[in-house]
C-alpha cells in the first residue's frame, strides 16, 4: 500500500463539515499528485456511490470510494475530523475519514490491498492509533502497515519466541488477529498468493503464517490471480488437505455449529470486506466455524461445495444480487445488507442459531428465493419499479445488437448503394475486389445481428424476473414474436409472460424425487410451451395487429405533430442524460430502426434523438470556450473532452457540469434538445445507424440541414448556460463548489448526480 498513501494525503485537522466537503477537501489532494485528473467528475463518481449507499459505519467512521474513469491509479486519502462529519451512520458522525480511489479499470491487486484497508478498519486497536495520530507521517504509516498500532507493537515484543518480523506483522503472533491487517498481508494478496489467515497459525515448523495461507476452511484463490481469498477459516483450525475442507472436530470434542456468508457491495471495493470480517470476528467470540465468501471487485473464489453442504446456516450480507445463491437453498439463512453484517454480527450469528434450531430453512433450489431484482432493490419497492427494471434489463442487453447491426447495416449501404437490400446472399455470391460484394456481406451480417434483437429483449425481461430458468422461454417466445410480426411489442409481452409463467412453476410444490429435473427439464418444458402457445394462438396476432398501427400511425405523422414528437423525443434526451429517461427515448429510436427495411419515419426519429443526444456535452464545450471565466478551471478542462464526447453521441460528457449545477445546467440541454429535435424532425432528417455522431453523418439523409438542426440547439443550451451562470457571477478559481467555498449559497449543489 505504500504507492497509495503518503503524508501529502493525510489531514489531520479537516476541516470540512459536510460529506460534500470532506470529500472535495481530499479529493483535492489527490489532484494535487496527479492522482485525480478531474475533480468535478471524480466528485460526481463519489456522490452517486454515496447515494447507492450512506458511506458511514459504526464507530466514527466514514468511507466514501468509488471507481472512476478519472483515477490514474489506487489512492487513499485520509481525514481527521474534530467536530465530526455525517456520513449516514447510526451512532452518529465520523471522525476518521477515508477516501478511496480505484481506476474504473483497477487490477485485482491493487483492489485487494484496498480490501486489506477496509478489513484493518474493524480492529479497534488501528482506529484508536489513528485517532492518537500526532503526524500526517506517522497516520501514513500506519495505514500503510508500515508501523503496528501501539498495543500490538507491545504484545508483539513480549510474545514469548516471537519471530522477527512480528512487530511488522502483528496478525501473524496474535491468534484472533485478522488476515490484511499488515503491510506484509497486503502485499502477498497484490502477488496472488491469494489465501488468508485469520488465526496466526503456522504453515511451516517454527515459521510464521504467510499473508493469506489459508488455516481454516476458506478455498484459497488460483495462484497469481491477485485476488482476494473467497472464503476464511475458523481460528486454530488446521490447513486442510482440499481447500475449503471442514475440518474435522478432535476426539470427543462437540462439533460446533458452522456458518457459510458470503458478502458483497455495489463497487466490491470496502463494504465487503468489511462486512466479512466483522463477520469473522463475532464467528471466532461465539464460538462458531464462519467461512465467508466476498464476492468483491477484486474477483472471488466460491467456496467449496463441501463447506456449504456442511453448514448449519447460511448468512448473506449483500447490496448486489448474490452470484450462484441457489447454492444455499435448502439451509436456514439470514438475508440482510451488507452494513447488517459490519454492524451487527453477533444478531445476524444468533439469527441464524435460532433458525435453525427451528428447523427454518430457505426455498429450496428450483424455487429460489426471489428474483434478481428482488435481491437488488429494496423489499419495500412496487410492482412499477421492478417492471420498469425488468423492461430496462432486456433493453440493456437488446441495445448492443441494435448499434452493431445498426452500423453494420449503414455501412453495408454505404458501401454497396441503396439497392444492397437486393444482393443475392454473399454464401452464394461474393467477389473479393468489388465494393458491392463487401457491402452486401456487412448489410446480411447486420440483418443477421437484428433477428436477435426481439429474442434477447424478452429473454432478458424473463431473467430479470426469474433469473436463469427465465431465459428459455423468453427466447422462445421473442422468437415467436418476431416471426409473427409482433415486434418490439411482442417481445415485450412475451418476456414478461415467460417470466410470469416460470415464477408461477416455481410456487409449485413438487415430490422431491422431481426437484434435480426441475430447473434441466420440467421448467424449460411447461414454460416454453405455455409462453409459445399465449403467443402463437392467443396474443400474437393482436399484438402484431398494434405494432402495424403503430407503424402506419408513425410513418403518417408530418408537420406539426411530427415537430412536437422531435421535441419530446429532445427532452426526454437531455433530461438526465444517460439515465432511465434517455435511455426510454433511446429504446424507443432504435426498435423503430431494428428492422432490414425500416420506414422513412422510424429513422427520422432514430435522427432527432441522435442530434438531441450530442447537444449537452458539445454545448457545455462551447460555453466553457466562450466564457471561461464562469467555470472552475476543471470544468473548463472537462469542456475540452465534451467537444469530443458531444461529437461521438456520448450525453455523458455533460454530467460533470449537470452535478455541479443542475439547476442551471439541465433545463438549458433541455432547451437545446427539445429545439434540435424538433428542427430534425422538420428537416426530414434521416439516419440508419443506431450510434456514431458527426461520424455517420455520411450515413445521414439531409445531413447539411441536419447539423444545422444540432447547431441551433447547442446554440441555444450554450446561450442559456452563459446567461444564468452570468446572472451567479464569476466562479470561483479554486473550483471549490461546496458550502464552504460559496457561503452565500448562490450557487447550487447537488449530492447526488444525474444519472449516466
Amino acid at each position: 500500500m505504500s504507492d497509495m498513501i503518503s503524508a501529502d494525503l493525510v489531514d489531520l485537522d479537516l476541516s470540512a463539515d459536510t460529506k460534500e466537503a470532506a470529500a472535495r477537501a481530499l479529493a483535492e489532494r489527490m489532484v494535487a499528485r496527479g492522482r485525480v485528473t478531474d475533480l468535478e467528475g471524480f466528485l460526481a463518481d463519489v456522490a452517486a456511490r454515496e447515494a447507492q449507499m450512506p458511506t458511514g459505519l459504526d464507530g466514527g467512521i466514514g468511507i466514501p470510494h468509488c471507481r472512476s474513469a478519472h483515477v490514474t491509479e489506487p489512492t487513499l486519502a485520509f481525514g481527521r475530523s474534530a467536530a465530526g462529519i455525517d456520513f449516514g451512520a447510526a451512532d452518529g458522525p465520523a471522525d476518521l475519514v477515508f477516501l478511496i480511489a480505484a481506476p474504473a479499470g483497477a487490477d485485482d491487486a491493487h483492489l485487494t490491498i484496498l480490501s486489506s484497508l477496509a478489513r484493518k478498519l474493524m480492529d479497534p486497536e488501528f482506529t484508536d492509533a489513528l485517532r492518537a495520530a500526532d503526524t500526517a507521517r506517522r497516520a501514513a504509516a500506519l495505514i500503510r502497515g508500515d508501523e503496528p498500532p501501539a498495543g500490538k507493537e507491545a504484545r508483539s515484543a513480549s510474545a514469548p519466541g516471537a519471530p522477527e518480523d512480528t512487530a511488522v506483522a502483528p496478525a501473524a503472533a496474535s491468534a484472533g488477529a485478522t488476515a490484511g491487517s499488515t503491510a506484509e498481508t497486503a502485499a502477498a494478496s497484490a502477488a496472488g498468493a491469494g489465501t488468508s489467515t485469520g488465526t496466526g497459525a503456522s504453515t511451516e515448523a517454527g515459521a510464521p503464517a504467510a499473508p493469506g495461507a489459508s488455516t481454516g476452511t476458506g478455498a484459497p484463490a488460483e495462484p497469481g490471480t491477485g485476488e482476494e481469498p473467497g472464503a476464511r477459516g475458523a481460528p486454530g483450525a488446521p490447513v486442510p488437505e482440499a481447500a475449503g475442507a471442514v475440518p474435522a472436530p478432535g476426539p470427543g470434542e462437540p462439533r460446533p455449529f458452522r456458518i457459510v456468508a458470503v458478502t458483497s457491495c455495489p463497487t466490491g471495493i470496502a463494504h465487503t470486506y468489511m462486512a466479512a470480517e466483522s463477520l469473522e470476528s463475532a464467528g471466532r467470540e461465539a464460538g462458531v466455524e464462519l467461512v465467508v465468501e466476498t464476492q468483491g471487485s477484486a474477483g472471488f473464489t466460491r467456496l467449496d461445495p463441501a463447506v456449504i453442504a456442511a453448514a448449519d446456516g447460511v448468512i448473506l450480507a449483500h447490496d448486489v444480487p448474490v452470484r450462484d445463491k441457489d447454492r444455499f437453498a435448502g439451509k436456514p439463512t439470514v438475508d440482510v445488507g451488507v452494513k447488517a453484517g459490519i454492524n451487527r454480527p453477533a444478531e445476524l450469528i444468533a439469527e441464524v442459531r435460532e433458525k435453525a434450531a427451528r428447523g427454518e430453512v430457505s426455498a429450496p433450489a428450483h424455487a429460489p428465493a426471489g428474483t434478481p431484482v428482488e435481491r437488488a432493490g429494496d423489499a419495500t419497492e412496487g410492482y412499477g419499479t421492478k417492471l420498469r427494471t425488468w423492461l430496462m434489463s432486456g433493453v440493456s442487453y437488446m441495445v448492443p445488437f441494435v448499434a452493431a447491426g445498426g452500423l453494420l447495416i449503414a455501412l453495408g449501404f454505404a458501401i454497396g448503394g441503396w439497392q444492397v437490400d437486393k444482393a443475392p446472399s454473399v454464401m452464394d455470391h461474393f467477389v473479393w475486389t468489388q465494393t458491392d460484394s463487401w457491402g452486401a456481406l456487412l448489410f446480411q451480417i447486420g440483418g443477421v445481428a437484428f433477428k436477435f434483437l426481439v429474442p434477447v429483449l424478452a429473454g432478458y425481461i424473463a431473467y430479470g424476473m426469474a433469473d436463469r430458468p427465465g431465459l428459455v422461454p423468453g427466447f422462445v417466445g421473442g422468437a415467436i414474436a418476431l416471426d409473427a410480426g409482433a415486434g418490439f411489442l411482442g417481445g415485450l409481452a412475451a418476456g414478461l409472460i415467460a417470466g410470469g409463467v416460470v415464477l408461477a412453476i416455481q410456487r409449485v410444490r413438487i415430490p422431491a424425487v422431481l426437484r434435480g429435473i426441475m430447473p434441466v427439464v420440467v421448467i424449460p418444458l411447461v414454460s416454453s410451451a405455455i409462453t409459445g402457445f399465449l403467443m402463437l394462438v392467443v396474443i400474437g396476432k393482436p399484438i402484431a395487429s398494434a405494432q402495424k398501427g403503430l407503424t402506419d400511425w408513425l410513418s403518417g405523422l408530418t408537420g406539426t405533430n411530427a415537430v412536437l414528437l422531435g421535441a419530446l423525443l429532445g427532452l426526454m434526451m437531455c433530461f438526465d442524460l444517460g439515465g432511465p429517461v434517455n435511455k426510454v427515448a433511446y429504446a424507443f429510436a432504435t426498435a423503430g430502426i431494428a428492422v432490414t427495411d425500416p420506414s422513412d419515419s422510424a429513422m427520422q426519429i432514430m435522427a432527432a434523438v441522435m442530434a438531441a443526444g450530442m447537444v449537452p456535452p458539445l454545448a457545455m464545450a462551447l460555453a466553457t470556450t466562450v466564457r471561461g471565466r464562469l467555470f472552475t478551471p476543471a470544468e473548463r478542462e472537462n469542456g475540452k473532452a465534451a467537444w469530443v464526447l458531444g461529437a461521438s453521441f456520448i450525453s455523458e460528457g455533460a454530467i460533470p457540469f449537470a452535478a455541479a449545477d443542475p439547476l442551471r445546467v439541465i433545463p438549458s440541454a433541455m432547451a437545446g434538445g427539445a429545439l434540435t429535435g424538433a428542427l430534425s424532425m422538420a428537416f426530414g432528417a434521416t439516419l440508419r445507424a443506431p450510434h456514431g455522431g458527426v461520424f455517420v453523418v455520411p450515413l445521414i439523409g439531409s445531413p447539411l440541414l441536419y447539423l444545422v438542426a444540432i447547431a441551433a440547439g447547442v446554440c441555444v443550451t450554450t446561450a442559456l448556460v452563459v446567461l444564468l451562470k452570468g446572472m451567479r457571477g464569476q466562479a470561483p478559481e479554486s473550483g471549490t463548489t461546496g458550502p464552504a467555498a460559496n457561503p452565500a449559497g448562490t450557487r447550487e449543489d447537488t449530492e447526488q448526480p444525474v444519472a449516466a
